[in-house]
């Protein structure tokens, strides 16, 4: 019987390799080995997502790669996503997540929505090509703890400045819990602009949303 960080590796290669039939196997075959999902989506399909946005930074994938790669993890996502363990009861902190104005990209996204979500938060999914403006209202609307903001661009991250720059032109900035996230972004970029906190994955996301909101879930 293979071990659990053997199916853990078999379930992020199959991810990279773009197998979806091979990624469903795999994942029934971890709950039949009872894995923790969490971990399953988070070591496995997750690790085999950002390993594919890798090759696609070094120029080895292309987006129809990249997409073929994030059909296979949303398969596997379909059949471990059910077997998740939401954690926490009563009032649920919210959570804004959107991807900036000018990027489509929310394969990133949707994974830090899922497992946030998981974490227990109350997630509010503006989707994708998201302008600024609209993640201040939606916060204020809601009442949000924190926002999230991502983009796979370069050419979008003057966005995540602006939204933070209208947080503060509001007078509302101490309210909200700025986070940031995707492939161009890094901390010192994050310090740059003000924000709260900088996640390199989904994983991580789950660890500095809970962080800012001072882990009360």
């Amino acid at each position: 019987m293979p071990s659990k960080e053997q199916l853990l590796k078999e379930l992020s290669d199959a991810v990279v390799d773009m197998d979806e039939e091979k990624t469903v196997d795999i994942s029934h075959a971890v709950l039949q080995n009872g894995i923790d999902a969490y971990e399953a989506i988070d070591k496995g399909l997750a690790d085999g997502m950002d390993r594919a946005g890798q090759l696609f930074e070094q120029e080895e994938y292309f987006v129809p790669e990249l997409l073929i790669c994030s059909d296979a993890m949303y398969a596997g996502l379909d059949i471990l996503k059910p077997h998740l363990k939401a954690s926490g009861d009563g009032e649920k902190q919210k959570l804004v997540i959107g991807v900036i104005e000018g990027d489509t990209h929310d394969i990133g996204k949707n994974l830090v929505k899922i497992m946030v979500e998981t974490s227990g938060f109350e997630i509010i999914d503006l989707g994708r090509d998201i302008p600024p403006r609209q993640f201040v209202d939606k916060a204020i609307e809601v009442g949000a703890a924190v926002i999230g903001i991502s983009t796979l661009m370069t050419t979008t991250m003057d966005g995540m400045r602006e939204v933070v720059r209208l947080l503060e032109a509001e007078q509302v900035r101490e309210r909200f819990k700025v986070m940031v996230g995707g492939g161009p972004i890094s901390q010192s970029f994050a310090d740059r602009i003000g924000a709260d906190g900088y996640a390199v994955n989904a994983a991580e996301a789950v660890r500095v949303a809970r962080q800012l909101v001072g882990s009360g879930l």
